[in-house]
This record gives C-alpha cells, structure tokens and sequence, in this order.
C-alpha cells in the first residue's frame, strides 16, 4: 500500500480519455466535482482513430479526431485537467480510492473506470513476427502507406468494413477476408462496402499464416468448406477480428474476457468504482461498441458517483 503524500485530491478520478471518459468529464464539470482524467495513451481512443464517423447523433458525417476535439473543448469549459499517465493500480480504503500511475498518486472520494478496448492480435504463424512490418491495426494509421498496393483486411465487423472502405481509397486493391459467409456490421456499411468497385470478399476462409521475411509478401488462407489452402499476394494485411477490455490492473469483477461487471448504476463489485464505456459489461452480458453507448454509459457514471459521494459520505 503506498504511502498517503505527495497526493491530489479529487472527488472523481476517471481512468480512459475515450468518449465514456470524456462525458463522465462533462457531468462531473456540470456536477461542481473536482475530477481529473488520466490515460495511458492519448485523449480519444479508438475513435480518434476512426476515419468517417457517420451514425453518431447530430452529424450526419465527422472524422473521429474531430468529434473527439469537439468532446475536449467541451471538457476544457469546465477545467477539467488530462493526463497523460499509465494507471498502475487502484487501491480501495472505503471512502477514498488510491490511483497509482507511472507518475504520481491521486486520491478520489470515487473512480471511474473507463479504459475501453484494444484490438485482438492475429495469432498465426508470422501473426507477431510481422507486426509493425505490415500487419498493422489502424488503417487511419497506416493507410497512406499502402497507397496504389494490395492489403487484405481480416474481419467482417463495423471496423473491419469501415476501414477497408477506407483502404479503398488508397490501395489499387483491398480483400476482406471473413471467417463466415456474411457479414456482421451494419447494414448501410455493408452497402457502401459491396459498392465499392475494388473491395472483393473472401467468404468462409481463415487466416493460416502471414508469410514474409522482413516485411508481408502474402498470406495462406483456408477455405473453410472445402479445407483447401491457397496464398494470396498482398502487400500489408489490416486486422480487425475483435476487442479486448484494458482492464489487467482492476481488481474488481469481471467476465472470463476481463469486461467489468457493472450494475443499473455503472457501478463494480467495490463500492465508490464504477466502470464505463467499451470496458463495461452490462447485467444482460452485453457489450455494445458504439460511440453513443459509451456516452451514455459515461454519462450515467457520472450522475451515479456524484449521488454516491452526496448520499454515502456527505450524509
């Protein structure tokens, strides 16, 4: 347990600078609590990685990055400070809440968790060996570097079709390679996606291996249905075959996928935390990945940690 100096005090400490933690932001603001956002990484998260943003409500088309600077300057009205400091630990001591970082310890009356996801890796042969040497995870990222080339994406999702529509601007020729014989994401993506002269789907196939010395030169896929294999040629393959919850350092309760279990209030198994966002596991075992979502769900932590703090230690 460390020891209780050199801290700052807060009445909401907020771990992730995603959407959820974001909003929960705004209403701490609005709510006249103290409250600090820290994040291991940058303000955003996955959405600040997204290319075109077109189902969030009130702008029919917007860029991750702007939607998420339009979520800071409204933050910023109320002075709420972010920063940049990886999350070590979170020691609970009833009514205040330890916060170790790289950095420093910060003290808070409650703590939302909000931390979000981050993307499954390709655990094949040459699935990590060639990492950062055209296997990439953020076509926003690394798009332009595969300009008139051939990628493959992996996944049949919103991100998966989202970004190989993207790719489609750029490279001369992008396949989606997906595990089923249909696709899961939403329909109007579907249909940009099948429009789009220089996509081809791959149906029913896996990825075996990513093949390359020191760079992607092709991968070997297996036609589910037949068994067959057969190499395709592609110059950077784009992965997007699911989301995993940046949750290793809560000690709260969690599914066997590390999502946080919350109830109707956001809050987790230990009193004065609560969790938000893509990280959250709802009562109905339910995740939902969406940008309103996770707004939503900040916004109800919030409100629930302010409530908490007036019922349980002002009282």
């Amino acid at each position: 347990m460390p020891e209780e100096k050199n801290t700052k005090e807060f009445d909401i400490v907020i771990i992730g600078a995603g959407p959820a933690g974001l909003t929960a932001a705004l209403y701490a603001g609005r709510s006249e609590r103290s409250c600090i956002i820290l994040d291991k990484l940058d303000v955003g998260g996955q959405v600040a990685l997204t290319d075109v943003i077109e189902n969030y409500p009130g702008f029919s088309r917007i860029s991750g990055q702007e939607l998420v600077q339009k979520f800071v300057n409204q933050v910023k009205i109320y002075d709420v400070p972010i920063e940049i400091q990886e999350v070590l630990k979170v020691f609970n001591k009833g009514e205040r809440k330890i916060v170790v970082t790289t950095e420093s310890e910060y003290f808070g009356k409650t703590v939302i968790i909000a931390t979000g996801t981050k993307h499954k890796t390709l655990m094949v042969s040459g699935g990590q060996e060639l990492s950062g040497k055209g296997i990439s995870y953020c076509a926003l990222c690394d798009g332009p570097f595969y300009k008139g080339k051939t990628v493959a994406v992996i996944g049949g999702g919103d991100s998966a079709v989202k970004e190989a529509v993207y790719l489609s601007r750029l490279a001369k020729k992008v396949y989606v390679i997906h595990r089923r014989d249909s696709l899961r994401a939403e329909k109007a993506i579907q249909k940009k996606a099948f429009q789009t002269e220089n996509i081809e789907f791959l149906w029913s196939s896996t990825v075996v291996s990513v093949n390359g010395t020191n760079k992607v030169e092709s991968i070997t896929l297996n036609k589910k249905n037949t068994g067959e294999q057969f190499v395709l040629y592609v110059d950077g393959v784009f992965v997007y075959i699911g989301l995993i919850p940046r949750t290793e350092v809560f000690e709260v309760e969690k599914d066997d996928q590390g999502f946080i279990r919350v109830d109707k209030e956001m809050m987790t198994s230990i009193s004065g935390i609560f969790a938000a966002g893509d990280c959250a596991l709802q009562r109905n075992g339910r995740t939902w990945g969406q940008i309103s979502v996770c707004v939503s769900d900040g916004a109800k932590a919030a409100i629930s940690a302010d409530e908490y703090i007036s019922k349980i230690l002002e009282e």
